[in-house]
């Protein structure tokens, strides 16, 4: 594994074009909602924004009730 990513370095530099962008906009959205958990979780764990997706478009919808 360790061979065939430095022969393709290029894998490695499309993985960080999809997640970066993935991340910032979950860790924005759990900041601005003042969620500390979700922030702490999407910031420490890498899931190739798997996680950060779901976040986005299911958790990060769901409305406090009051």
């Amino acid at each position: 594994m360790q061979q065939f990513l430095i022969e393709n370095s290029w894998v490695i530099l499309l993985i960080l074009i999809w997640t970066i962008p993935w991340k910032a906009v979950a860790l924005w959205k759990a900041a601005r909602k003042a969620q500390k958990c979700w922030f702490i979780v999407l910031l420490v764990v890498n899931t190739l924004a798997i996680l950060e997706i779901l976040y986005i478009f299911v958790f990060s919808k769901k409305k406090k009730r009051t």
